[in-house]
C-alpha cells in the first residue's frame, strides 16, 4: 500500500553558531499536544530519565530537518539517531532552541 501524502507543513529554521540549522515544525495535531502533556509515570523512572524522554519526544516531534556539516538530515529515523549521538553542547543547544520554539508557537506545551 503506498504512504499517504502528507501536506507541508509550515516550518522555522534556527541555526547554530556552527552554521548547522534544525528545522522545526510550527504546529503539531491536538492528539500529539495531549500525549506530549500527558504525565509521565514516574514510578519508573528517575525524574531525570522523564525529563530526557521528553526532551526526545519534542525533537521527534518537531524536527523536520536538521542540516550539520552541509549533511540534511530528514529520516525521522536518522534524525532521533543523530540528536541521540549529540555531543552535551548540541544537545543543549537543541533543547533550549526548542523551548524558545515551543514558547513562541507551541505555548500549550509550556510546563
Amino acid at each position: 500500500m503506498p504512504r499517504r501524502k502528507r501536506e507541508p507543513v509550515e516550518t522555522v529554521d534556527y541555526t547554530d553558531p556552527e552554521g548547522n540549522v534544525l528545522t522545526l515544525r510550527q504546529s503539531l495535531s491536538s492528539r500529539t499536544i495531549r500525549k506530549l502533556n500527558k504525565p509521565h509515570r514516574k514510578d519508573a523512572a528517575s525524574s531525570e530519565d522523564v525529563w530526557a524522554r521528553r526532551n526526545e519526544m519534542l525533537f521527534e516531534y518537531l524536527a523536520v530537518n536538521w542540516e550539520i556539516s552541509g549533511l540534511p538530515l530528514d529520516d525521522q529515523k536518522m534524525l532521533i539517531g543523530r540528536y541521540r549521538m549529540a555531543d552535551s553542547g548540541e544537545k543543549q543547544w537543541v533543547r533550549e532552541t526548542i523551548d524558545r520554539h515551543v514558547e513562541r508557537f507551541l505555548p500549550e506545551l509550556v510546563e
